[in-house]
């Protein structure tokens, strides 16, 4: 899938808010859509993949950041908001969510 199929709800609390944060978050999130087959999937995998960043903050943002590394404690804080972001749409039917029409 691409970036452009995730839904409105999707993109905004994940892209949009990652970006808000710094530019190479939101890479790690849009090279994640790749490798997905839908949107449960992509937020499955999101909620993972901040799980294994949690695990070893210090190592995660070495690997993601290129440069301006964010403050450890600020990157803390996103992750959980980006957590309960992923968490929130999951409660939201697939058939509620809004889809941009191309």
């Amino acid at each position: 899938m691409d970036t452009d199929d995730l839904s409105i709800e999707a993109y905004d609390a994940i892209l949009r808010k990652s970006e808000m944060f710094h530019h190479d978050l939101t890479l790690q999130f849009g090279v994640l859509t790749s490798f997905c087959e839908n949107e449960n999937e992509y937020l499955e995998k999101s909620l993972l993949t901040i799980t294994n960043w949690e695990s070893n903050i210090e190592q995660s943002t070495r690997s993601i950041f290129y440069d301006n590394i964010p403050e450890l404690n600020s990157f803390k804080s996103v992750l959980k908001e980006l957590k309960e972001a992923v968490k929130g749409i999951q409660k939201i039917p697939v058939d509620k969510r809004t889809y941009e029409e191309w």
